[in-house]
């Protein structure tokens, strides 16, 4: 029975690790729960906040059998397939329906710029060879490809595909790719920037793939149904948390620290190690404690939101 279209917050799950190759299993473990409990839609894995491109595939393949047993099939289990290697996507993808995954999900192989033409095809070579449904990833900051629109338009027409999600930061872009649905009515189409998903929602969008949700999901989840239902009110309340949660983000000066503040976070939440992948490092003290004082300032103005037990004052 298919889980699509699917509507609400899908965090791109953190791969936690303990060692360069190893897995964090009991940290896995919890954040599956914390997620679950902050009633998510959905969990995506392996994906840019999970780290794939680092990944060996052994541990990639542990991931998805360690995370597929934890969801249990409580929720939509995406998993992420991206690869320079075809086979290595496919490979991937019969491994992830051999553990119970609901969808792979697949953006444009990186290195050598695809062409529009290679792309398509590519995207429907990939679908015949798959046995779950399959949702496009459009990150043409980290890829140096997009999937233009006339290309979705194209592959619309496939009924193995079955959404989309979006992490361009285009809104004119979003904007066309919303009304691809008049086209295919049954696609998800989600959004990744986090500051953008209730608007989102506002113009058609079917919720959010946030990275934040791995540490607040109850925050994302609360902002998601105010848009859905109209309640501009609450929308506006959990957006100044979301905004100020952006500052984690702003901690440390590489590409990486947007991973590293996640991770830092969830570390300091006692969920999973904060470990990075190589050739990536984890925050150092300095950097943890400015992370550990904007969750403080944010809990502490946010709470219920948050879905977190106020922290005292001068503690």
């Amino acid at each position: 029975m298919t889980r699509f279209p699917l509507r609400g917050i899908v965090p791109p799950l953190v791969t936690p690790l303990l060692g360069y190759d190893t897995l964090d299993r009991a940290g896995t473990a919890r954040l599956i729960e914390h997620v679950i409990d902050g009633g998510v839609a959905g969990v995506f894995i392996l994906g840019t906040t999970g780290e794939a491109p680092s990944l060996s595939y052994r541990l990639r393949r542990q991931a998805i059998d360690l995370m597929c047993r934890a969801v249990g099939g409580r929720v939509p289990v995406l998993v992420g397939i991206t690869d320079t290697a075809f086979v290595e996507s496919v490979t991937l993808a019969k491994h992830a329906a051999d553990a119970g995954a609901d969808a792979v999900v697949l953006t444009t192989p990186y290195y050598f710029p695809a062409g529009q033409t290679e792309l398509t095809a590519y995207v429907e070579h990939v679908a015949e060879a798959l046995t779950l449904p399959l949702v496009l990833y459009n990150m043409p900051a980290l890829t140096k490809v997009r999937f233009e629109i006339p290309t979705l338009r194209h592959l619309a027409a496939d009924p193995r595909i079955v959404g989309v999600k979006d992490s361009s930061g285009d809104t004119e872009y979003y904007r066309e790719l919303i009304e691809l649905k008049r086209q295919r009515p049954d696609w998800t189409v989600l959004i990744g920037p986090e500051h953008l998903m209730a608007e989102s929602v506002d113009w058609g969008g079917d919720g959010g793939v946030n990275g934040g949700a791995n540490l607040y999901p109850r925050l994302f989840v609360r902002c998601f149904e105010a848009a859905a239902r109209g309640d501009h009110d609450e929308v506006a309340a959990a957006t100044v948390a979301i905004e100020s949660l952006q500052r984690v983000y702003q901690v440390g000066k590489y590409a990486s620290r947007i991973i590293k503040g996640t991770k830092s976070a969830l570390s300091l939440r006692g969920i999973c190690s904060d470990r990075m992948a190589e050739p990536f490092h984890h925050f150092l003290p300095p950097e943890r404690a400015k992370v550990e004082a904007i969750l403080d300032d944010l809990e502490s103005h946010h709470a219920e939101r948050l879905g977190v037990t106020p922290r005292p004052a001068n503690r």
